[in-house]
Formats: C-alpha cells, sequence, structure tokens
C-alpha cells in the first residue's frame, strides 16, 4: 500500500468485461472509450485485448498520448473539434463526430493539406440535447458534406443518456436506424449505424435494439461493469476492475454534532449533521481535489462516507470491528464521476494489475 491515494486497475477485469459486452453484443462493432481514464494506454491495450475495434477519445491529448505509446489501431474522436484544431484532428483521428458543416469543411481543407482524407459520424440529436443536428437537417448536411474531396462519411451517429438522461429504445434506435437508411440511399453507400453509448446495451439486453445498430461507443460498462441507465451491474461484468485505497491519517472518537455557531464550509454549502452521539471517526488523505465524495463506495458496507473538504475525507467507522490505524489503507470502489476525478487527479497514483490476457 501507498502512503498516497493509489487507483488499482485489474487489467485483466477490463479484458474480460469487454469480450463479455462483445458476447452481450453479436455483430456490433466496439469503439472502446477511455476517456474516463484520460486515454491510459494499459486500459486500451486490455480492451483491445478483449475485442474491441477501435479506441474512442474525446482530448486529443489523449489520442496523442495512447499513439505515443506505439498503439496503432483507428481512433474516433468523440468530441467535435473546433475548426482551428481541425489539422491536429485529421492528424490524430481517424474519425471523428460532425453536425456543423464549417466544422467539416475545416476539417476538410486540413486533410487536403495532409494528403490525406478524413472520416466522419454525422451526428443527429434524437432528445438527449447534446450534440447533434436535428434530424430535418440531416438531408442538408450530406448534400453538403458529399461536395467535399477529402471526407468520407460513414454513418449516422447519436448520443443517449449522458446529458438528458434519455433511455436508448425501439423509438429513438429506430429513428437513428431509418435516418442512416436515408442517408446510405442517398450517398449511394452503406452507412454505419452508431447507436449510442454504454447506455445502449440495456436496450439490446432486453431485446430491443434495432438489428440495423452495428456499432456503439461503449466505455463506463466495460470499465466499471454497470448499466448506465440503472447504475447496476452488468450480466457477468466484474464492477471492481478499479479500486481506490487511501490512508487513513486521523482516526480518533468524536462528536457527531460540531460545537458552535454552523455557517457555510469550504465550498459555500450549509451542512447538517445528525446526532448520533460520539462515533469512531478516521479521516483519509483525499478530498474534493481528488474525486466527489459522493462517489466513492466503501468495499466495506460498516464504513460510512460523511463528507469531504478540499483534502480530507471523513468517514464514520465505529462499526467497524477493529479502529483502522494510522496509515492503514480504506478501499472504494468510485463511480463514473470519481473516476474520471481521480484519474484527472495528478496527486493519485495509479497501479496496473492483472496483465491482459
Amino acid at each position: 500500500m501507498s502512503d498516497r491515494a493509489t487507483v488499482t486497475v485489474d487489467l485483466a477485469k477490463i479484458t474480460e468485461n469487454t469480450r463479455r459486452v462483445r458476447a452481450h453484443l453479436p455483430g456490433v462493432a466496439i469503439v472502446a472509450v477511455t476517456k474516463v481514464t484520460c486515454g491510459t494506454p494499459e486500459v486500451a491495450r486490455a480492451m483491445l485485448a478483449g475485442g474491441a475495434s477501435a479506441l474512442g477519445e474525446s482530448r486529443l491529448e489523449n489520442i496523442e498520448r495512447l499513439r505515443s505509446a506505439g498503439i496503432d489501431v483507428p481512433f474516433w474522436l468523440l468530441r467535435a473539434t473546433p475548426p482551428g484544431l481541425a489539422s491536429e484532428t485529421v492528424r490524430l483521428a481517424d474519425v471523428s463526430l460532425a453536425s456543423e458543416v464549417v466544422t467539416v469543411e475545416a476539417l476538410d481543407r486540413a486533410a487536403r493539406a495532409e494528403g490525406v482524407r478524413h472520416q466522419i459520424l454525422a451526428m443527429v440529436d434524437l432528445g438527449d440535447l447534446r450534440e447533434g443536428m436535428l434530424p430535418a437537417e440531416l438531408p442538408e448536411f450530406l448534400d453538403h458534406v458529399a461536395t467535399l474531396g477529402s471526407i468520407d462519411l460513414i454513418g449516422i451517429g447519436t448520443s443517449l443518456t449522458c446529458y438528458g438522461g434519455v433511455v436508448p429504445d425501439e423509438e429513438n434506435l429506430g429513428e437513428l436506424a431509418h435516418l442512416a437508411h436515408l442517408a446510405a440511399a442517398r450517398l449511394g453507400r452503406p452507412m454505419l449505424v452508431s447507436g449510442g453509448m454504454s447506455s445502449s446495451i440495456d436496450a439490446a439486453l432486453s431485446g430491443r435494439l434495432p438489428d440495423s445498430v452495428d456499432n456503439l461507443r461503449v466505455g463506463e460498462s466495460i470499465i466499471l461493469g454497470v448499466s448506465t441507465v440503472t447504475r447496476e451491474p452488468l450480466p457477468g461484468l466484474h464492477t471492481d476492475a478499479i479500486t481506490v485505497e487511501v490512508p487513513v491519517i486521523e482516526c480518533k472518537l468524536k462528536p457527531s454534532l460540531p460545537r458552535g455557531v454552523v455557517a457555510q464550509d469550504a465550498f459555500g454549502n450549509v451542512p447538517a449533521f445528525e446526532d448520533r452521539g460520539e462515533r469512531r471517526r478516521a479521516i483519509c488523505a483525499i478530498g474534493r481535489q481528488d474525486a466527489p465524495p459522493t462517489g466513492l463506495r466503501p468495499l466495506d458496507p460498516r464504513v460510512e462516507v460523511l463528507g469531504a473538504s478540499s483534502d480530507h475525507l471523513i468517514l464514520d467507522v465505529h462499526d467497524l470491528p477493529e479502529s483502522p490505524a494510522v496509515g492503514d489503507a480504506i478501499a472504494f470502489v468510485p463511480t463514473y464521476a470519481a473516476t474520471l476525478a481521480l484519474f484527472t487527479s495528478p496527486y493519485v497514483e495509479k497501479r496496473f494489475v492483472g496483465g491482459a490476457s
């Protein structure tokens, strides 16, 4: 155990999760999304070992990191690029998501200057209100893109659940499939039907995923093993491929109510407390600068997260049979939000075990 907060990634479990996701989705190509781990090469290799056909990232910096690590597979840029980064985009990404003509024109100019062709996925907003043109805008978009000499439009995609919480179902995914069919007829070639992200796995498991959906961009369900619709475990997937251990820096018996006049805490909130008498409390060396406390689930259910300041996580450990000693580690399974923050924090060590198998 390190004297610092440490994330441990079991790469074998990520590989196995990838294989099992693919088994749930026969005939669907998986673009494995590494963005929650900030483009960690070890995680990317584990996903590829499990059968992912490409890697998806939302940051060009992460794609560059993965390419520099010697990973040579198709890369998808999952956030539309600003036109000013078009040259970097066509250099690093094979496919990018697009919904604005001005962006695609910039990509076309950049690809022509580099002497390459760049592929795009046309994004359509089917109700989640994140990115994408409205369906009525698609025909004009297709016609304009068809005039560009260095751009290949390879399919139609949508994003669901991430922002608006809209659940993929027969209606919205059926509409996506219909739009892709119309686009194929208009352009005279087959189109990928990229039916969203991890949340579409639920539709597949319940038989609501249209047969024509042949591509998904999947990250959270592979890495954390849960449905992004319910946050419940998906069948056969590991939910502990990522854990975080944090050292105890204080453990004392204290009152459960503060003493004095209560005002705002460091984050502008007025905290509320329940009088539970004196309780054994542990303070751990991690805080909101590293992860939201609500996103850290103790592996031992007898440990309760009470809250956090910038640098301290406060736990109720009264129900443990033995009080943790200073220097002991307490382990947690992080949520998606906490995983994202933990990998972004430079103060949290990362450790990889298991290896791809």
